[in-house]
């Protein structure tokens, strides 16, 4: 779900839109739809191998159902990941409504192609379709780059707020929508998340402008250098610490948001549709935790990092008591965590936005998604292999690394703080 909401942004196109408000919506709609096809396989992997039928396809080359699963989690942030690269750049050579057209079609015949490799057991083909859709939607970045291009004519934070707001309604919808359909048959829900791109097509061109072309050779290569977030790594050694602490404390999210259909389907014994409804109950408070978290911490008289470790503490306690709480708490305790989770992608962004902005808002936004898709890629392996244990295993593993990713945490925004009052003294 952080992938998406961190994306870095190109810069603007055009000084002026004609009907802002308009495109603005047109947007958001885009987005809220585009968002429902990502999130929509996550409830139904689980039953899809762990309780499909004994075939070629979960039980291919003879591995385990959880390892089949674990790999077809991992290749989708993975193609995300590699086409956040160079979406973005493309937008900025052929323009933002033509670069989404492609990716909007590429992701329609992506998902078609999921769903017949389904229809037709085929694992190789499942997983290459599942990358190859990952791939054209990481075009999350363009939407956000078009609420930046109407800065002047609407306020970015206000546009980006209600951009933000329509993804997570996004990730509530979208395993709602996947878990009660999975019961019509497996390729069902990944068949309705490709013709959910028909209508964003049409409102794309209804509603957004085609934007300039800019002449010239494309420097596709030369632009994914210059706006790659790794090399801020190197630059600055304490956003190289930062990264660190925040790659564990995704570890733990990832682990939460990859594996708790498996935990719900093992614990509490649930279909396809009772985990949908409790995924929804989770994305559910996180929408509701975004609505709210510009009151969380105003006033406050603490550094933003220690509001962040303590967040991350709660979520690792959370994390730490499904390795052990029996079903009924544990999902009451799933359905919660959302809370803790969005306030902190609230309070984390926002300071690093300030801290580190002399890099650059886009690459600094960029790390944030690349930690992102890197966590949820590693969880993915990693994860599948522990769930040969249990799921209690990876909850337990995520609770830990955010329990680690606070510790630090603290002692880091005690040394930023210390900074911020020599600063102070010297101005």
């Amino acid at each position: 779900m952080s992938a998406a909401l961190n994306s870095p942004l190109p810069q603007p196109e055009a000084s002026q839109i004609r009907h802002p408000y308009w495109v603005l919506g047109a947007v958001c709609a885009l987005a809220l739809m585009s968002t429902v096809g990502v999130s929509m396989p996550y409830p139904i992997l689980a039953p899809i191998f762990v309780d499909g039928p004994p075939d070629a396809f979960t039980h291919f080359l003879g591995l385990d159902p959880k390892l089949l699963m674990g790999l077809a989690l991992a290749v989708n942030p993975l193609g995300i990941l590699l086409g956040s690269l160079f979406i973005g750049p493309l937008s900025d050579r052929f323009g933002r409504r033509a670069t989404l057209n492609v990716t909007l079609t590429a992701t329609l015949l992506g998902y078609l192609l999921t769903a017949y490799a389904l229809h037709q057991r085929w694992f190789l083909v499942f997983v290459l379709a599942r990358f190859l859709t990952g791939i054209t939607e990481g075009n999350v970045a363009v939407a956000r780059a078009l609420v930046a291009d109407l800065h002047g004519q609407i306020d970015r934070t206000r546009g980006l707020a209600w951009l933000n707001a329509c993804l997570y309604a996004g990730w509530l919808l979208g395993p709602l929508a996947g878990g009660l359909t999975l019961g019509l048959g497996e390729p069902v829900p990944f068949l309705l998340a490709g013709l959910a791109m028909l209508p964003c097509l049409l409102i794309l061109g209804a509603g957004v402008p085609a934007g300039k072309r800019v002449a010239g050779p494309l420097r596709l290569l030369q632009s994914m250098r210059e706006q790659q977030a790794l090399g801020l790594l190197r630059e600055d050694p304490v956003l190289a610490r930062l990264a660190l602490l925040q790659f564990l404390y995704t570890v733990g999210v990832t682990a939460l948001y990859e594996f708790a259909p498996l935990w719900m389907l093992e614990q509490a014994g649930l279909d396809s549709r009772g985990i949908a409804y409790v995924t929804a109950a989770q994305c559910a408070t996180m929408t509701l935790a975004s609505v709210m978290a510009g009151r969380f911490g105003s006033g406050r008289r603490q550094h933003p990092l220690r509001d962040a470790a303590w967040l991350a503490l709660a979520a690792a306690l959370g994390l730490s008591l499904l390795a052990v709480l029996p079903s009924t708490p544990g999902l009451l305790m799933i359905a919660f965590l959302g809370l803790p989770l969005a306030l902190y992608n609230a309070v984390m962004p926002a300071w690093m936005s300030e801290r580190f902005a002399s890099h650059g808002q886009g690459r600094v936004m960029g790390l944030l998604s690349t930690i992102f898709c890197l966590a949820n890629v590693v969880v993915a392996l990693l994860g599948s292999g522990l769930a040969l244990l249990s799921s209690r295993w990876i909850m337990g593993l995520g609770g830990l690394t955010c329990v680690l990713a606070a510790w630090q945490l603290v002692a880091l925004a005690r040394a930023e703080h210390r900074r911020a009052v020599r600063q102070e003294g010297q101005a």
